[in-house]
């Protein structure tokens, strides 16, 4: 870093020409100092000056410090900086996310936002359905999604597994998916699945309920484009992605295959490892800003404040504008509201969210003192009640399933 500042404090870029980001940093450095250390590390510095710094390098590829509030940092970086006609995330993150978690100087760093610059953006494609597509896909305009996922999430032969999915449908759930750990196992084939869960769905469309079913192809980058085209073939209405754990370039090659023709929902499976914590990782509303730039149609945002995996409401709202934002060239994302959902918090989560949503259970919905069918009834009976402003206990006189569900779980 000798002779060359990275500080280009109330400096006005192009942002035609930069990518900024947001980081949330913890140092016992001055915060100036810190903020350049960053910038020199994810783009033209290290550790010492180096004689191959030239100054028409720098100029071109430094990233600068165009800010400092507090403990958050703006960092701006040149789009030359970027992989742009290979429109590759796994780059991306490597510039804005890389090697600065590790920097001794600093204790903890968080990014908590990026605003990418349109050259880089349009390179993507984004979702192919959206929430729009979904809901025709579904013939539900207004009313949140209504989902549920099949528990045990591991242990259910394809038989018991599509028997599940036909309770939930004739219960009055859109949406169906497989867990985050269920992809192939011995005990539960995946051509197996997908072939017993289509005959489940083929059979509630003859009894005129629509619904769709996500079936979860998480596997190795070589195999998971093949996979999707396998499970479309075999009637799949729906493939899901572990994100994380698989990776962006397989949300987007999934979604960026011309031969596949139905929605992917996305799962955020292991996100807590790098959102969990307030001041170091990575934010989610990043993680949801990439999947929509990648091509996923539906996302786990979290409960908003309720649930077991509650998180901060704030943040969740930050997540899903990330989704829903008109700040981008692509269709919006719909935001799927799990984790511990059960028929008393709907109300809340439908608040703090709004309608444009898909509210999935798995234990609110198998674990209705009635089974599975009775629980699907009571969460769409709470959506029902919410939705026409209807207080759960009073719905709940005339609606059983709720009024079974609400003894059992309360409500908030």
């Amino acid at each position: 870093m000798e002779n060359y500042s990275y500080l280009a404090l109330g400096e006005e870029l192009d942002r035609e020409n930069w990518v900024f980001t947001k980081y949330r940093v913890t140092t016992d450095l001055p915060m100036e100092k810190a903020a350049e250390n960053i910038a020199a590390e994810q783009s033209t510095g290290t550790w010492t000056g180096i004689s191959t710094l030239k100054d028409d390098i720098f100029r071109k590829y430094a990233a600068k410090v165009t800010a400092i509030d507090g403990d958050m940092v703006t960092i701006a970086y040149p789009v030359e900086d970027f992989c742009i006609e290979r429109g590759a995330v796994p780059q991306i993150l490597s510039v804005i996310a890389g090697n600065l978690f590790g920097l001794e100087t600093i204790k903890g760093v968080r990014l908590e936002d990026v605003e990418f610059c349109p050259s880089i953006l349009k390179k993507y494609k984004g979702p192919k359905f959206g929430d729009k597509g979904l809901r025709d896909i579904l013939g539900r305009p207004e009313k949140p999604l209504v989902g549920t996922i099949v528990k045990p999430k591991i242990g259910l032969n394809p038989k018991d597994t599509a028997a599940y999915v036909y309770e939930a449908g004739s219960g009055g759930l859109t949406n169906g998916k497989d867990d985050e750990t269920l992809v192939d196992q011995v005990f539960c084939p995946i051509e197996a699945r997908t072939k017993a869960v289509a005959e489940a769905i083929d059979k509630l469309k003859e009894e005129g309920h629509r619904m769709v079913h996500a079936i979860n192809i998480s596997t190795n980058g070589q195999d998971i484009r093949d996979l999707a085209e396998d499970v479309q073939k075999w009637g799949a209405t729906e493939i899901m992605v572990d994100v994380i754990t698989c990776g962006y370039g397989a949300v987007q090659a999934v979604a960026e295959d011309p031969k596949i023709k139905v929605p992917v929902h996305v799962h955020r499976t292991m996100h807590g490892a790098m959102t969990k914590d307030p001041l170091n990782g990575i934010s989610m509303r990043v993680v949801s800003k990439l999947v929509r730039m990648c091509g996923g149609d539906a996302l786990h945002i979290g409960t908003l404040g309720v649930g077991k995996m509650a998180g901060d409401p704030a943040e969740g709202r930050l997540n899903q504008d990330a989704c829903q934002s008109d700040d981008v060239p692509f269709k919006k994302v719909l935001p799927v509201c799990s984790g511990g959902m059960y028929p008393g918090i709907v109300p809340g989560v439908m608040k703090a969210a709004g309608n444009n949503i898909q509210i999935q259970a798995g234990g609110g919905v198998a674990g209705h003192p009635r089974g599975v069918r009775a629980g699907a009834m009571a969460m769409c009976q709470a959506v029902d009640a919410a939705y026409e402003g209807i207080p759960l206990a009073e719905y709940a006189k005339d609606h059983a399933e709720l009024r079974e569900a609400l003894e059992r779980w309360g409500s908030k």
